[in-house]
């Protein structure tokens, strides 16, 4: 039964990722990587929940730019035929395709590699503590170059949406876990990693979610950036508020790790974004593959080195987990529905409240939690993190929605 978990998200991955009849479009960065639409005409933004903000100007996807740069290409030579491509270009295209598919199955291969990492732990030894470290500050920095501060003053254009799922990732999901932990019966540092992982930021891959679950794409990203750097502040302030009489927590230790794996990437990319954007144009077209193979390794690496407490601790941790990430979706979702926000935007709510950067927390209670143990529940919360947004995704994929 060692595999067990990493196969039910196997078939819910392969149902709810594969492509019905289109190409979904390529993603940006980290886990599911940030996807952004191209420019929204009004009727599509009241059809996805009237949201009246959205990244400034005519945003574009890595794939549309790569599919630019290749139609580009050719006609810029002189060739025969002018709908004829040349080599180069054809090759591009080639990669933009492949990249494409590969990057909308990210669960399957996260299943994958997590499956590989339970049945043979030593297969990721070498994934040490400061390859995991650099891989999140690589995911966070491909965050970034899709950003400018103009992102950040459409947030404030617009703040009702955010604010409340803010509300939600930092009030509501550390609560949820800490009673679910107390529930089961855990003991105080597998309470400790159940609400470290209630107290981090959104994760990445609710961006993919939304859009298959036909949310509110640039509303996710939004949110997603908000929690990632709220958690500058809220999770070592929740972490020591909550569990400071339970497990040692060095709150000083995760507010430098957060600014050091969070806050400096995405400065950095919003620079490179604003000073150089031809270079980051270039390059977009790759950070999916990039991503993902990154997203892959730091899941199977954080399983790996906890796969035997993980199948020791048994249904006593694997429940709490899955009903944090199931229950704080559901609330996600009705809580919001109940205050008058509209479908689309409940959606996107529910799926970037459901899923955490998982990734995120095991580094944080590897670093600075006293318990060996406490790193345990969030490496279960990879899997479940990721089967419950799939669901949720696959779910209301087929639900359609009505206009607002």
């Amino acid at each position: 039964m060692r595999c067990s978990a990493a196969i039910i998200l196997l078939a819910s991955a392969v149902q709810s990722f594969t492509p019905s009849g289109v190409i979904a479009p390529t993603l940006q960065s980290s886990v599911s990587n940030v996807f952004r639409p191209s420019s929204i005409s009004p009727f599509e933004k009241r059809r996805r929940g009237g949201s009246s903000f959205g990244p400034v100007g005519a945003t574009t996807t890595a794939l549309q730019m790569s599919d630019e740069a290749s139609e580009a290409a050719p006609a810029s030579e002189a060739a025969p035929a002018s709908d004829e491509k040349s080599l180069g270009a054809k090759i591009f295209d080639a990669y933009t395709r492949t990249a494409n598919v590969a990057t909308t199955l990210f669960p399957l291969w996260t299943v994958l590699f997590t499956a590989i990492a339970l049945k043979k732990p030593s297969t990721f030894d070498f994934f040490t503590t400061e390859y995991f470290t650099a891989a999140l500050a690589a995911l966070m920095l491909s965050m970034g170059i899709t950003l400018t501060p103009a992102d950040f003053v459409a947030v404030a254009s617009e703040p009702s949406s955010v604010i409340m799922q803010f509300s939600l990732c930092y009030a509501m999901m550390p609560g949820l876990a800490f009673v679910l932990g107390k529930a089961f019966g855990l003991e105080a540092g597998l309470l400790a990693g159940m609400v470290l992982v209630g107290s981090i930021n959104g994760g990445q891959a609710s961006n993919l979610c939304t859009y298959i679950a036909k949310g509110n794409v640039a509303l996710s990203v939004l949110m997603t950036t908000a929690t990632t750097v709220g958690a500058i502040l809220m999770t070592p302030f929740l972490c020591k508020t909550i569990l400071g009489a339970v497990v040692p927590v060095d709150a000083v230790g995760i507010a430098k790790s957060t600014i050091e794996v969070v806050l400096a990437p995405i400065a950095i990319g919003m620079t490179a974004n604003k000073l150089f954007p031809k270079f980051v144009k270039a390059i977009l077209p790759f950070a999916p593959v990039v991503g993902v193979v990154s997203t892959c390794l730091l899941v199977a690496s954080a399983v790996a080195q906890v796969a035997e407490p993980i199948m020791s601790a048994g249904l006593s941790l694997q429940l709490p987990v899955l009903l944090l990430h199931l229950v704080g979706g559901l609330v996600g979702y009705w809580l919001p529905k109940l205050t008058g926000f509209g479908e689309v935007k409940s959606r996107t709510m529910a799926i970037e409240t459901s899923m955490k950067s998982s990734a995120f927390g095991f580094l944080l209670a590897k670093l600075h939690f006293g318990d060996y143990v406490a790193r345990v529940p969030s490496a279960v919360s990879v899997v479940w993190m990721a089967l419950t947004g799939s669901m949720l995704a696959v779910i209301w994929r087929y639900i359609p929605v009505k206009d607002e």
